[in-house]
C-alpha cells in the first residue's frame, strides 16, 4: 500500500505543483523538492535515537543537498537523477544503514515517490531539450 501512496502523492505533487499551478517553470521547483526528502532519514535517526545512524544519515544527505545545488546552478538532469537516485538509495538503505526510527514503511513509500518525480522531472526535462522532435525526426540532440 506504501508504494501506491507514493506513486498517487508523486504524481499529484508534480502535475498540480508542477503544470498546473505552474511552479515548474522555475528551475527551482524539482531541486527543491531533494533536502526535505533527504533529510527525513536524519529525523528519523534522532527520532531512534542512534549517535551513529545521525552520522551516516547526515554524510548521505548531504551529497543528496550538493546534488541538488550542482544540479540547480549547472544542469537539471543532476537533479533529476539525483531524485530518482534517492529512490534507488530507499531501495537499499536498511542494507547499508542500521536507523532504528525509520518506519516500517517509510522505504517503499519514499523510494515509489522519489522514482516517479524523478521521472516526471526527466520526461519534463526531455521535452522542453527537444529531445522528443529530434529523436522523432532521427537526428542527434546536442
Amino acid at each position: 500500500m506504501e508504494y501506491l501512496i507514493g506513486v498517487v502523492l508523486a504524481t499529484a505533487t508534480c502535475v498540480f505543483f508542477g503544470m498546473l499551478v505552474g511552479f515548474d517553470r522555475e528551475r527551482l521547483f524539482y531541486p527543491m523538492m531533494l533536502p526535505p526528502i533527504a533529510t527525513y532519514y536524519i529525523l528519523f535517526a534522532a527520532m531512534g535515537g542512534s549517535t551513529s545512524a545521525l552520522t551516516i544519515e547526515s554524510l548521505v544527505a548531504c551529497i543528496f543537498l550538493m546534488a541538488a545545488v550542482v544540479g540547480f546552478k549547472k544542469n537539471l538532469w543532476l537533479a533529476a537523477a539525483a531524485l530518482a537516485g534517492h529512490g534507488v538509495f530507499d531501495f537499499f538503505h536498511h542494507l547499508v544503514i542500521q536507523n532504528p526510527g525509520v518506519p516500517v514503511w517509510w522505504p517503499g513509500f519514499c523510494m515509489s515517490f522519489d522514482v516517479v518525480a524523478g521521472g516526471f522531472f526527466a520526461v519534463l526535462l526531455a521535452r522542453r531539450s527537444g529531445f522528443e522532435r529530434a529523436v522523432a525526426k532521427g537526428t542527434e540532440v546536442q
